[in-house]
């Protein structure tokens, strides 16, 4: 059903790329390309140092990840698109209205709560949303 999952959060380099790579890992075998853009990617970069440890303490090894800048051609290639954020959701579609049917929240399927940014914050910030993103990835599993 989907081929190609967007991850999408401001930066790209804490939420979006944490969830692409547990997607990536849980969903390994099911032939699923995930990626991940940021509204405001500070592209180039690397995944957040605190974000990298948290995946390497469950077994993933996000230091291949860049951070990219989200465009309207990302967005359409995408066969769904999930936003950390109901803003974030909102400034994909005013992008591209016309991938409006595809976008939603990480949290779709729980609360469809917000993630917070756990961007230059502490660590116990980052393991919360951690385990927020860890929820909403399992949330997914059954749909995909």
């Amino acid at each position: 059903m989907y081929k190609r999952i967007l991850i999408v959060c401001v930066g790209n380099i804490c939420r979006s790329p944490m969830a692409e790579y547990l997607f990536r890992q849980r969903m390994a075998t099911r032939g699923i390309e995930f990626s991940s853009a940021g509204l405001g990617a500070l592209v180039g970069s690397p995944m957040d140092a605190t974000a990298l440890q948290l995946l390497a303490e469950n077994g993933i090894d996000g230091t291949m990840h860049r951070a990219h800048q989200l465009t309207p051609a990302i967005l359409r290639q995408a066969d769904l698109v999930l936003g950390m954020e109901k803003n974030h959701v909102a400034a994909m579609i005013r992008l591209a209205p016309e991938v409006r049917d595809k976008v939603y929240l990480l949290d779709k399927w729980l609360h469809g709560n917000d993630i917070p940014d756990p961007y230059r914050q502490q660590r116990t910030v980052f393991e919360h949303v951690h385990e927020i993103i860890t929820q909403g990835v399992s949330s997914w599993e059954p749909y995909l």
